[in-house]
């Protein structure tokens, strides 16, 4: 195939390191060649890393049994909630004649989430496994068309996607009758605008038929009622990468990787005041300090971690009595936190919580649709009040004001864009109401008194 000349093929200065945990008895699954920006053609997946024999295993299967597999792996949905990737693959009606209904696939790639960046790292390296765990989904659950739903800026990453799928074309991996299973499935990239909502899997699918970016009333669920008023599932990149490892490995061997509940490895992007950032992959039940002092190798100024965000902006703030938490589901959720998207941004003792509130707030803000009350006003009033509270015009009441902001919002939206800009503020509030306090006694921000002016 010529190659596109669009590609980036030098290798360059990456600002992140890119390591899993390879050893014999634990390899890694979504982070191999990570880094290689020759890593990507199906030569080198076919040829390195056991390209599409997942796939041949799953076609010589039922589709029913393939959902079995992925259901007794244990695999939970890497965008951030959680859910068991089996049970929302058997949520797709089974016994409906094909000739009524198109039964779509899509792959949310809009990673928007701030502190997060794993799922592009898949993409620009490792494109062929997304492609071959899209294919195996849609012989599971009998789809015969597949989005992959990248956010604007993505540009150089769908040169790269639409080359591995026309590799994959050509090889018969996709198109009519692939390997003579007889299931008819092909992919297309779709590029939205960039709006963090469209991140929601309806406000996507809206956005996918090239309606307003607005996530949709439920029910009815797009595993009723998706794409083009059809049967859809939607899957986030890093969970439908995993699928080819579940074949090829066994759901067995995947279960026993990790902790009761929550199987397998995970892509922890580990950023802010560490020494060592990067994309990790470990065992999903990681202990958070084993990522911030041993993985990150502690903060880069050798001051005490203030708190952590360990699961992207959308999770609930953790500090440090918390560092022994395990890095699953359920472990976080006990903690008071989320799991989330994986994004652990760690702040060390200088940062001011203010304005690390006003900073999520302000761009929960902006990434509102617009199309909820509650979410609209409630978030930029919000960005408002935490504003004066930085810029030393905080007002007695203020705190409870933005308490009372929180209870009217979270519930009360279409989608969870809401509560993902209250739950870190609640948290924030909670556990730093002191240092707001001070803000708006003193008039100013009491750790950083000449940057209190620094706009946010």
């Amino acid at each position: 195939m010529t190659q596109n000349s669009n590609i980036r093929t030098k290798p360059d200065k990456h600002r992140y390191t890119f390591e899993g945990f390879g050893s014999e008895k634990h390899p890694n699954f979504l982070l191999r060649g990570a880094g290689d920006l020759n890593n990507w053609p199906l030569r080198v997946y076919e040829g390195t890393h056991e390209g599409y024999q997942a796939l041949r295993k799953a076609l010589q299967m039922a589709p029913g049994d393939v959902i079995g597999e992925v259901k007794a792996s244990g695999l939970r949905g890497r965008g951030g909630a959680g859910f068991l990737t089996g049970l929302k693959w058997s949520f797709l009606p089974q016994d409906t004649p094909d000739k009524k209904y198109t039964r779509y696939l899509a792959a949310n790639a809009d990673e928007g989430e701030p502190g997060t960046f794993k799922d592009r790292a898949i993409l620009e390296y490792n494109p062929h496994q997304l492609i071959e765990g899209m294919i195996i989904a849609a012989w599971a659950m009998q789809c015969r068309k597949g989005f992959i739903y990248f956010r604007g800026e993505f540009k150089w990453l769908i040169d790269k996607l639409d080359a591995a799928i026309k590799e994959a074309r050509d090889a018969g991996y996709l198109g009519q009758n692939i390997l003579g299973s007889g299931l008819d499935f092909d992919l297309d990239t779709y590029r939205g605008a960039g709006a963090y909502v469209c991140g929601e899997e309806t406000a996507l699918l809206n956005s996918l038929e090239g309606r307003r970016g607005e996530p949709r009333q439920k029910p009815p669920f797009p595993a009723v009622k998706g794409a083009y008023g059809q049967p859809t599932n939607v899957n986030n990149v890093e969970t439908l990468a995993n699928v080819p490892v579940i074949m090829r490995i066994g759901a067995s061997a995947y279960a026993s990787i990790g902790v009761k509940n929550n199987s397998g490895t995970r892509l922890f992007g580990i950023s802010g005041h560490v020494k060592n950032p990067g994309l990790f992959e470990l065992p999903m039940g990681t202990p958070l300090r084993y990522l911030v002092e041993t993985i990150g190798g502690g903060t880069l100024s050798g001051l005490p971690v203030k708190a952590i965000i360990p699961g992207g902006a959308s999770a609930p703030i953790l500090t440090p009595d918390n560092l022994d938490t395990p890095m699953d589901f359920d472990s976080l959720h006990s903690a008071g936190s989320e799991g989330g998207s994986g994004g652990v941004i760690v702040m060390d003792e200088s940062t001011c919580m203010v304005q690390a509130a006003l900073r999520a707030m302000r761009f929960f803000a902006h990434e509102s649709c617009g199309q909820c009350t509650p979410c609209r006003e409630g978030c930029h009033w919000a960005e408002m009040i935490l504003s004066r509270i930085e810029y030393g015009q905080g007002r007695r009441g203020d705190l409870e004001l933005l308490e009372s902001l929180v209870s009217r919002i979270m519930g009360h939206t279409l989608c969870p864009l809401g509560d993902a800009a209250c739950w870190p503020l609640e948290s924030i509030i909670k556990k730093f109401r002191r240092e707001f306090e001070a803000h708006i006694e003193q008039g100013k921000c009491p750790a950083h008194s000449e940057s209190v002016l620094v706009s946010a």
